[in-house]
């Protein structure tokens, strides 16, 4: 397990679409491992792989609930529905908040770990994080749906994604 380097904006990589990932192998795993050591470290709720400089259409959420760490490979929003406005932050954009509306349900497909296929429906704040960590792997970044930026003192118990 290692810590990564969170790639910070400009760089270039967090504005390309990713390569679907191919090989489900030990280095999927040990990507996959490093991912949520580093999301701790930096104390996210999410991380995507152009995020630490890999070009490959990985993802993590972890929001502390009952499902636990949800690893993204190759995944697809399949529907969406509702709405909801709520803060946003990015390990890639240090210190940088504002208001983001995005779909409040979600369901996606995707693989895991071994490539297996599954799919998950989420609501409200894990919707959010699995839309913002599937956007960087399309390139597509928060800032580009802000509709304001918040204060410091509007921040309080927001977890950056």
């Amino acid at each position: 397990m290692a810590i990564r380097k969170i790639v910070i904006y400009p760089a270039e990589i967090l504005e390309q679409t990713c390569k679907p990932v191919e090989k489900f192998d030990k280095k999927l795993a040990k990507v996959l491992d490093d991912m949520y050591d580093t999301m701790i470290e930096y104390d996210g709720v999410g991380l995507a792989a152009p995020q630490i400089g890999l070009d490959a259409r990985i993802a993590i959420v972890d929001i502390d609930d009952e499902l636990g760490t949800i690893e993204m490979v190759n995944p697809r929003v399949i529907k969406t529905e509702g709405e909801q406005t709520g803060p946003e932050g990015c390990l890639s954009f240090p210190d940088l908040f504002g208001e983001v509306t995005r779909p409040n349900f979600v369901m996606i497909e995707a693989y895991d770990r071994k490539g297996r296929k599954y799919s998950l429906e989420a609501e409200g704040f894990l919707a959010r994080a699995i839309q913002h960590e599937i956007d960087h792997l399309d390139g597509i970044l928060f800032t580009t749906k802000v509709t304001r930026y918040l204060e410091e003192d509007e921040l309080k118990g927001v977890e950056s994604e």
